[in-house]
């Protein structure tokens, strides 16, 4: 054997890396060209990591202060931060990685780093490399993570298992050390993802109630210790939560529990699935809208059945560690299905970040986590009666069939030919610069405008269009006179509000595309810059 492999960490890499390349091929043979930007979340999140490694090394107490949406303020926290990722990611970026470039590395790294944060957790619990494999892959590559390949901090959800793992920690020895790591992995989803940290703070609190035995021996350590973690978190924190309190209180971005009830899983979704083999087994993806889809696998539910009856988690943990992942499959489905329960209202009126949370349905995440930690209880104590080769082979055709369970790939990519090179030039433009760009999309239509968001990484100029998770009044208030251009009304709105440049993308004028550049090119108060492909066409208002 090559000696580093002899390491069980060593080849755990080598196979989460295998896995996420896998499951995302053939992403992997050109992550540059390859796109899912027929997707708008995707846009967006390929901007908020490139305006973070823009803008965090150049002004970072202006950080939420982004280009889109001009002249709203705190634009960053419309949506997820993405702090952490735009870091991993910024050396690609520094040697002239484009953004879809970025991104697609960060979505296989990040599958990667969350497959290895499960692995950890797991094999604290079962000391079994082969059955932490199984349980890193099943809480990675699910039916529901596969679907929101698009949602970059989905696949950035290794802070959830490692802060678990830290907290597990923290209720054995009451150490100040593993206070610290918890505090580490809560302060690494503050700075990634709002939802991570409301679900992990979910999950601590069961973690914490169902183990209340092995803390009484130490109790004064164990909550000193969560509260120190508690403390540090929240004053790390604080940058970035006080934009979104700001956005909260003067914007009135906060989720009501009306909203959240479009957004809730039903208890069918627990036995839908979008995988492949699931799909020729019995049509279950034909009958369902993503995200409602949570079954976890037929051998993954199986091994968590054996996992809750067997009897490998009576000699390790007392039984506390099952109850405690018991309790969160149970909590995780229950808060998944929103409004339809009252307990989600009960816990949105006493827990404030609940606010924060629109797509309820999310938390079925923490059931496919507890379900994949039994599994991996239940595939160790099956191969802890097993010969040694039987148990290697039972362990390496669990990590096979899980794999070949969930698959989705081949994804269907779009092909990124690149940002049009008008962009450019607007990024030499004398100050001030204020772009629209047309279609001005009406609000009901918003998701129109990532493309533009996108664009924008290419001059960084302050640009009035936007795409979020949230719509400011700003927008709201331009959109019906912007929508009208060409009309010479919409023009004068454009440079009552400061615009000073302006795109035009005929293509997107169904069928009225070369009327309205010719109404734009014969307009005296509009001089023609550069011309791109597609006959997109730069302006600067006189």
């Amino acid at each position: 054997m090559i000696p580093g492999l002899r390491s069980h960490w060593t080849r755990a890499v080598l196979v989460a890396l295998l896995l996420a390349a896998v499951h995302t091929w053939p992403l992997a043979t050109a992550p540059g060209q390859h796109s899912l930007n027929y997707n708008g979340d995707v846009m967006l999140n390929e901007w908020i990591v490139a305006w973070v490694q823009h803008q965090l090394p150049r002004d970072p107490f202006s950080l939420f202060q982004a280009n889109i949406f001009h002249p709203a303020p705190d634009v960053l926290a419309f949506s997820e931060p993405l702090i952490v990722p735009a870091l991993l990611g910024a050396p690609v970026r520094i040697l002239g990685g484009s953004p879809v470039l970025v991104h697609n590395l960060l979505l296989v790294a990040g599958l990667a780093l969350t497959m290895l944060g499960g692995y950890a957790l797991s094999h604290r619990w079962t000391g079994d490399p082969l059955a932490s494999l199984v349980a890193g892959a099943a809480f990675t590559f699910n039916t529901q993570s596969l679907m929101r390949l698009e949602h970059l901090q989905a696949a950035h959800a290794y802070g959830l298992p490692l802060a678990l793992l830290a907290a597990d920690r923290l209720i054995e020895t009451g150490s100040k050390r593993d206070a610290a790591w918890l505090a580490v992995w809560m302060v690494a989803m503050a700075y990634s993802s709002g939802y991570l940290v409301v679900f992990t703070s979910v999950a601590l609190a069961v973690l914490l109630v169902a183990r209340v035995s092995a803390w009484r021996r130490h109790p004064l350590r164990v909550i000193g210790g969560f509260t120190l973690a508690a403390l540090v978190t929240g004053a790390a924190a604080l940058p970035v939560y006080l934009p979104y309190r700001r956005v909260a209180i003067e914007q009135g971005m906060v989720r009501t529990l009306d909203g959240v009830a479009q957004y809730s899983a039903t208890l069918d979704g627990y036995t839908a699935s979008y995988s492949r083999l699931h799909d020729w087994l019995w049509d279950a993806a034909a009958r369902r809208e993503s995200p409602d889809a949570y079954f976890p696998g037929i051998v993954v539910t199986l091994l968590a059945l054996i996992g809750i009856t067997g009897p490998l988690w009576m000699r390790r943990s007392g039984g506390t560690v099952v109850i405690a992942l018991a309790a969160l499959a149970i909590t995780g489905c229950v808060l998944s299905l929103g409004t339809r329960t009252p307990i989600y209202g009960w816990l949105y009126a006493i827990f404030p970040p609940m606010s924060g949370v629109r797509a309820a349905a999310r938390f079925g995440g923490l059931f496919l986590l507890a379900v994949a930690m039994l599994a991996g209880i239940g595939l160790a104590g099956l191969r802890a009666g097993l010969s040694r080769r039987a148990a290697t082979i039972v362990g390496v055709a669990a990590v096979l069939v899980v794999t070949i369970e969930s698959l989705r790939a081949p994804i269907a990519y779009t092909r990124f030919v690149g940002i049009p090179g008008i962009y450019r030039l607007l990024a030499r433009e004398p100050d001030p610069v204020v772009l629209v760009e047309v279609p001005f999309y009406p609000p009901e239509a918003i998701f129109q405008n990532a493309e533009y968001v996108l664009n924008s990484t290419a001059h960084w100029r302050p640009l009035m269009n936007g795409y979020s998770g949230y719509t400011p009044a700003t927008y709201r208030e331009l959109a019906w006179p912007f929508w009208n251009f060409p009309a010479a009304w919409s023009i004068d709105a454009m440079r009552a509000a400061g615009v000073t440049h302006l795109v035009i993308h005929p293509a997107r004028f169904d069928g009225e595309g070369d009327d309205v550049l010719r109404q734009a090119l014969a307009n005296p108060l509009l001089e023609r810059l550069a011309v791109s492909r597609g006959n997109v066409t730069l302006f600067r208002l006189r």
